[in-house]
């Protein structure tokens, strides 16, 4: 067993400890605890550092980590999801050496900047290899992406296949997801559900009330989605608009509940979020993305007033400058200064551990959990921690625990 100081240990199920040591015994916490006068001689001096639980990035696409820097800011949502089609288009092989590549650096990049745990959406599981060979741990998630669908259970059940012969490990899963109310039919996301609810455990995710476009949709029928659809063949002419927000849709269809991870939320209200907390639906806000795709700036102080549980996702680098989830903290830090810096660390930690159903090894400093520990440099004589590391740590000032 080996016992590490620093400066401060956050436990996240708790307080911060000032001079705390953390005891680590076969690759997981034995124990916590303030540094008392007399210091063990085993101890191990980690130094002016902060320690904390390896961050949890609850929403990402990795396979479009080729996108960088190719699909530029929209101010309409609709017209940035057109900018990626056609980008996806001019390289149709998702197993391309550049695209391989893209992915295998943006794994680096994640790692390098803190993060432990990944939610990575997938539209082809090119993405399951490369993050089973990594140091992450995280679920990929099979997005189904169908409008017109006659045949929804069939459509599923070919999903759920599809994912049954990847080789899952103790660190990567796999599981299905529902694109968006705009681009899935009701009937699959009901044959989904279905499907899901084998497992009772496994979490479900969904895109989720992102744009004004998405709230007309619902409501009407019409607007930018409706001609998006029609112009790629994909209208149902049968598709009666079920009015209302997408949050009571999808509750209506009996998709919500707390396995289900819904993404972005820009646009939700107060009653979109009461339904999310009475649903048990953990939020994952990512504010930089949306900002670069023209859904607009999520109203991060209402999320976190209503008592939704939420979390924090960079989205792709097609929409996003990187994969550091600190920076991401920085912006919601910046778009609600009256949210406690304790909760928004929560939110990048324990809720998305939480919501990917990884929080018994990730998450907290616990006895129990593993010693996939982050080690962030800071200034000596830090007094606030928690305001500290939400203020926006670079990557140079991360490191990982060897234990």
């Amino acid at each position: 067993m080996k016992r590490y100081r620093a400066s401060w240990v956050l436990p996240i199920s708790e307080p911060p400890i000032k001079d705390g040591w953390i005891a680590v015994d076969r690759g997981r916490i034995v124990a916590t605890g303030r540094q008392s006068a007399n210091r063990s001689e085993a101890e191990l001096d980690l130094g002016e550092v902060a320690v904390l639980p390896g961050l949890v990035n609850a929403h990402t696409h990795l396979e479009l980590s080729y996108l960088r820097d190719e699909v530029p800011p929209a101010p309409q949502f609709v017209n940035w999801i057109r900018g990626v089609m056609a980008a996806r288009r001019e390289r149709p092989d998702p197993a391309a050496p550049e695209i391989l590549d893209a992915i295998g650096r943006a794994i680096d990049e994640a790692i390098a900047s803190g993060t432990a745990l990944v939610g990575d959406i997938s539209n082809t599981l090119v993405t399951f290899d490369p993050l089973a060979r990594s140091a992450l741990a995280g679920v990929v998630f099979y997005e189904l992406i169908r409008f017109n669908a006659p045949e929804p259970e069939a459509l599923v059940e070919q999903a759920a296949a599809d994912i049954g012969r990847l080789v899952a490990t103790e660190r990567v899963r796999a599981s299905l997801a529902a694109h968006a109310p705009y681009s899935v039919a009701p009937l699959v996301f009901r044959a989904l559900r279905q499907v899901v609810d084998r497992d009772p455990f496994a979490p479900c995710s969904v895109h989720l009330a992102e744009s004004m476009e998405e709230m007309e949709f619902i409501r009407s029928g019409e607007g930018p989605w409706r001609q998006l659809l029609e112009d790629v063949g994909a209208w149902d002419p049968t598709w009666v608009a079920p009015g209302g927000s997408p949050v009571k849709f999808l509750d209506d269809c009996g998709f919500l509940d707390g396995r289900v991870i819904a993404v972005h939320g820009v646009q939700m209200t107060t009653e979109d979020l009461e339904r999310l907390v009475a649903r048990d639906v953990t939020l994952v806000t990512c504010p930089r993305s949306n900002g670069h795709t023209g859904a607009g700036a999520p109203p991060i102080e209402d999320f976190y007033r209503s008592g939704v549980r939420i979390a924090v996702g960079t989205d792709s680098l097609a929409s996003a400058p990187d994969l550091n989830v600190f920076a991401e903290v920085a912006t919601m830090r910046a778009l609600a200064p009256g949210v406690p810096a304790a909760a928004l660390l929560e939110s990048a930690t324990r809720h998305g551990a939480h919501a990917l159903g990884f929080d018994a090894d990730f998450g907290t400093i616990e006895a129990g959990r593993l010693a996939r520990l982050l080690l962030v440099d800071i200034p000596p004589g830090t007094v606030d921690v928690e305001e500290y590391l939400v203020s926006g740590i670079r990557p140079e000032q991360v490191r990982w625990l060897e234990p």
